[in-house]
């Protein structure tokens, strides 16, 4: 009788032990979550409300002036980027809005009324640097913006403004 006592203990405990792994289920899973690279937001310390500041993380775009002209001619560039135009030309090189000689395409005032520019807001250098010099202007407006050298308004080029690229914050996904 001790046997079957025994053997009866150990089959009790094998379904027990086997009813357990059967039926104890999948472990819990968190939520799926949609997330799309963010890089550059930073939350505001401080603030009562969730706002986001969001830092330009384009890199700056780099146009050179030669003798022969500006290069790259034309480039395309996102709203906010700083383009800087280096004059490595024999002459000076004196970087401003179309149309030559007023220079109103860009902020719609006239070379006489924006310059000097005190505000960046105006394409326009407002003056002639020498070989190795370099003018930087940050695009803040969209549009195909034409542009020449005021000294030598042969050579010119263009810059074509787009939108920025909306940034996506992670939302949770019901399964």
């Amino acid at each position: 009788m001790n046997g079957n006592y025994i053997g009866t203990i150990i089959v009790i405990a094998v379904l027990l032990v086997g009813g357990w792994f059967l039926f104890k289920g999948a472990p819990a899973q968190a939520p799926a979550t949609e997330v799309a690279p963010v890089t550059n937001q930073v939350p505001v310390v401080g603030s009562t409300t969730p706002e986001m500041i969001v830092e330009n993380t384009v890199p700056d775009v780099t146009v050179t002036y030669s003798d022969t002209g500006f290069t790259p001619k034309e480039i395309t560039i996102t709203l906010g980027t700083k383009v800087n135009f280096v004059n490595q030309s024999s002459k000076g090189m004196w970087v401003a809005s179309a149309k030559h000689p007023d220079h109103t395409v860009y902020s719609g005032t006239g070379l006489i009324q924006h310059c000097p520019d005190t505000t960046n807001t105006s394409f326009d250098e407002c003056t002639a640097v020498a070989s190795g010099g370099s003018y930087s202007f940050i695009f803040n407006k969209e549009g195909t913006w034409k542009y020449h050298n005021h000294v030598d308004a042969t050579k010119f080029g263009t810059v074509i403004v787009t939108p920025t690229v909306s940034a996506t914050i992670s939302v949770p996904v019901s399964i």
